[in-house]
């Protein structure tokens, strides 16, 4: 079976190779039919030094501790490149 990949924004690093990264995605209403934008946050492994706004791919993997079940897999760019990349995604999901 496949692991789950996510693609979101970091937004704290203070903690020794772990960073939080929060997850945007677009959920439709189900009776009212409107687009909304809802995010969550999850705890990532990670050995690469990242910063704050860097765009990263996590994927799921073991439990490495009790909140931690994700590992940092790619550095894809700053916070610029990852904005522009999920609002083309949304573009895409409008009908």
């Amino acid at each position: 079976m496949p692991k789950k990949q996510l693609q979101g924004v970091i937004t704290s690093n203070k903690m020794s190779k772990t960073v939080v990264v929060k997850v945007e995605s677009v959920k439709v209403h189900p009776k009212y039919h409107k687009r909304f934008k809802v995010h969550q946050k999850y705890k990532a492994h990670t050995d690469q030094a990242c910063n704050v706004g860097d765009g990263v791919i996590i994927e799921e993997c073991r439990p490495l501790s009790k909140d931690k079940k994700w590992k940092v897999i790619k550095k894809i760019g700053d916070e610029a490149s990852a904005s522009s990349s999920t609002s083309s995604r949304e573009a895409g999901l409008v009908i």
